[in-house]
């Protein structure tokens, strides 16, 4: 069994070996000549799955504008990794019955056409156009909505996050210079799992001199693609812009008191030595949003009560409020929606994007005290007054959200990584390197 680092170091020998292009005797004309390049489980990888998968990062590093663009060399060997990992995890779903439909895999694929102003045929005709065969395409997708489900099952759904660390988040980021966002950049000095002192300290030195570099002047974006062990290392380092509430815990306390070009580092934690970057900063006010305070009837449909026979009770029901009947009592006698229906259709105080569209269109058109029209969302027929607007200051639920949201993606992120490595780790993965010769 070959593990990650032992696949890495033996990588470069692949690469030397990849120009599997023979001249053919009769006309000179260079030929390609497939031929697997590892064994991976039960399953193989192809020299010209490594170059097309080595093609669409190179395409995609080139659309977010990557610069300076990584070497050919570093561009194969991840997209290597990624070949690597991506079967392991299609055959560890397929050993855990994990499959993706027609019905999901066909949703995806419009909605993939829908944002991009497309229809699906329209889409199959940019994509060949491209050069890219459709029903590969499909494939990828499918494997793509797989391997989702399989981390959804495993990792992601198994993740909890309490008050105290949403707490002890808010206590450590601060935020009173009132900043909003802050643009990160990363590197990662890493360390294998069960690491000896000397390999610990050598990683220790080797960050402490790339802090030193960049401190010096260096420009971070190439040297975090030359040194990097991080995930984003093609893009330099490259965070983006991350809204202060959602840095990663391990950075947040660093994060809450750097100036703008300044570096931190190396934090050891974890897998490794981090070093961070403060490219940019901007600075924000409250987070006020417009409130509603509304109450519903809801009358669901079935085989017994159908769409006309919930519209015309609802009629009803609305012409006797309207005439001075108690919306309250009738509610509770009569809405489906039981939660509401014992506070009288009561829902509260909502948020923007609390309640489905169509419920919010209807809402958002009334006065205050007026009632709608009967109308028909996902959940049945309903009809709803307005008791009163506000404009609300959610800035503290705001930045809780954010919060848990940062705590639970680094723990999803950690749990991941640790999974995604018990299946390297319980791998069989063989390199061909005696069939790589030209």
């Amino acid at each position: 069994m070959i593990k990650l680092l032992l696949l890495r170091a033996l990588l470069p020998v692949i690469l030397v070996c990849m120009p599997a292009i023979h001249l053919a005797a009769e006309n000179d004309e260079p030929v390609l000549i497939d031929r697997i390049i590892a064994v991976v489980g039960e399953d193989v990888i192809m020299l010209s799955e490594l170059r097309v998968e080595a093609g669409k990062l190179e395409q995609r590093l080139r659309q977010q504008g990557v610069s300076p663009m990584p070497s050919n060399a570093a561009i194969q060997k991840q997209a290597f990794d990624t070949l690597v990992m991506n079967k392991l995890q299609l055959a560890e779903a397929t050993r855990l019955g994990i499959e993706a439909d027609e019905e999901t895999l066909s949703r995806a694929i419009s909605a993939i056409a829908a944002n991009n102003q497309m229809s699906v045929p329209e889409l199959r005709a940019a994509l060949e156009a491209e050069g890219v065969d459709f029903d590969a395409f499909r494939l990828s997708m499918r494997d793509e909505i797989v391997i989702r489900r399989l981390r959804s099952r495993e990792v992601t759904s198994r993740i909890q996050v309490t008050k105290s660390e949403i707490d002890g988040y808010l206590e450590r980021s601060g935020g009173s210079d009132g900043r909003q966002a802050v643009y990160l950049l990363y590197i990662l000095i890493a360390t294998p799992d069960g690491a000896s002192p000397e390999t610990r300290e050598a990683a220790r030195v080797k960050a402490t001199q790339v802090v030193e570099q960049l401190q010096g002047g260096a420009d971070f974006r190439p040297l975090a693609q030359q040194v990097s062990d991080s995930s984003n290392a093609l893009q330099g380092g490259d965070l983006g812009w991350i809204e202060i509430d959602r840095v990663p815990p391990l950075l947040q306390t660093y994060v809450a008191t750097m100036d703008k070009g300044e570096t931190r580092g190396p934090i050891a934690a974890g897998r490794g030595f981090h070093i961070i970057q403060l490219a940019d900063v901007r600075y924000g006010t409250s987070t006020i949003v417009r409130q509603s305070h509304a109450r519903h009837i809801l009358i669901r449909t079935n085989e017994v009560t159908s769409d006309q026979d919930a519209q015309r009770r609802l009629m009803q029901l609305r012409e006797r409020i309207v005439n001075g009947d108690d919306f309250d009592t009738l509610a509770r006698s009569n809405s489906d929606d039981k939660a509401s229906a014992i506070k009288g259709g009561d829902l509260g105080w909502t948020n923007p994007g609390d309640l489905v569209p169509a419920f919010e269109e209807q809402m958002d058109q009334l006065q205050i005290d007026g009632v709608s029209e009967p109308f028909k969302t996902e959940f049945g027929w309903h009809i709803v007054q307005l008791l009163g607007r506000r404009d609300y200051d959610a800035t503290d639920e705001s930045r809780r959200d954010l919060a848990l949201e940062a705590v639970r993606d680094e723990k999803a992120d950690e749990a991941l990584e640790a999974y995604l490595r018990k299946l390297r780790d319980e791998a069989y993965i063989e390199l061909r390197l005696d069939d790589m010769g030209s």
